[in-house]
């Protein structure tokens, strides 16, 4: 395993994080990974060296689940040895029917809820805590000020920023330095080699102010993994039990036309350096030089996430790593 250095921050973590929001996931009435699997992914981790654990206040079903079942996991480790983010932002089913402040980014919420993730991880406090999304109705500055109350408090180390706007993203910063409030250290964007364009200005606010960049989906829901084909009508001819076959905006999300030109060039690559098109995918996040850049991967098995850290012993030439960006049509990295 390769290590590196999150961002802005002296925290050390392996090139890739293992995310956990399959863990208790219900979909179609298929639990997507149970709690015996959940354990051994993590066994498998642990194995291959992967030290950076992500999970949510929200993931599995019922909320929580996913955050049970890794501190059940953490009590025959040595927590020291790892490094655990969780979110903060949707409402937590966990008590019941929403009440007024039972979700968002309002302190009294973000209060509750670390006490819950804390208590149901088995710590006394995360390395991260991202919010999980921008809440439109709490002003920025209360969130900060909860926010860094917590880091203060040793509850948190640092703070994260998932999805949002990249006027948000710098928004939030701009303020934390205005009022000398912790920062954002680490981003969670959707990027992936075929989906970067989307979220270019954001990427551009995180490097030029240095903060890690820890992708979700970073092969497109397995699109880029090659397991998928195309049928004549132009739809995706998925596996049973694939997410391409549970989910059903699979299609609109992921399988654009400008993505089966990134793939057709990620499986030339990888038949270029003798890897798997997941392999290739995953390096050529990692490789990027504007900021740091930890892909999360969510591997259904240890088989496959065997294979994902395999990306490690992967090496891309400049040629192959300007090949897979020039694919999307535009060149740009």
């Amino acid at each position: 395993m390769e290590y590196t250095t999150l961002g802005n921050t002296g925290t050390t973590v392996s090139t890739l994080c293992y995310g956990t929001w399959r863990f208790g996931r219900n979909t179609g009435g298929v639990v997507e990974t149970d709690r015996e699997e959940a354990h051994d992914l993590l066994d498998a981790c642990w194995d291959s060296g992967i030290n950076f654990i992500d999970t949510a206040n929200v993931y599995g079903d019922p909320d929580g689940t996913s955050e049970t079942w890794i501190g059940e996991w953490l009590e025959e480790y040595d927590r020291e040895d790892f490094v655990l983010a969780s979110k903060v932002y949707f409402p937590f089913d966990g008590w019941g029917d929403p009440r007024p402040n039972d979700s968002g980014l309002g302190r009294k919420h973000i209060r509750r809820q670390i006490d819950g993730t804390l208590e149901r991880l088995g710590t006394d406090y995360l390395d991260v805590y991202y919010i999980h999304r921008w809440d439109e109705d709490t002003p920025i500055r209360e969130t900060l000020r909860t926010l860094t109350g917590l880091v203060e408090e040793g509850k948190v180390h640092h703070l994260g920023a998932s999805s949002m706007a990249a006027w948000q993203l710098a928004k939030a910063l701009w303020q934390s330095d205005v009022e000398g409030l912790e920062r954002f250290d680490v981003t969670q964007p959707m990027v992936n080699a075929a989906e970067y364009d989307a979220v270019a200005e954001y990427l551009d606010v995180c490097a030029d102010q240095n903060l890690a960049v820890c992708p979700y989906s970073p092969l497109a829901g397995g699109f880029l993994t090659g397991k998928y084909d195309r049928a004549p009508d132009g739809s995706v001819e998925a596996p049973d039990g694939s997410r391409g076959s549970l989910d059903d905006v699979f299609d609109d999300w992921y399988a654009t036309e400008q993505a089966w030109d990134v793939l057709d060039e990620v499986q030339s690559v990888a038949s270029e350096v003798d890897a798997t098109p997941a392999q290739v995918s995953l390096r050529w996040l990692m490789d990027q030089e504007r900021f740091t850049c930890v892909p999360i991967v969510g591997a259904r098995t240890p088989d496959q996430l065997a294979e994902n850290v395999g990306a490690v012993d992967v090496g891309l030439t400049d040629d192959q790593f300007e090949r897979i960006g020039s694919a999307r049509g535009d060149g740009e990295q």
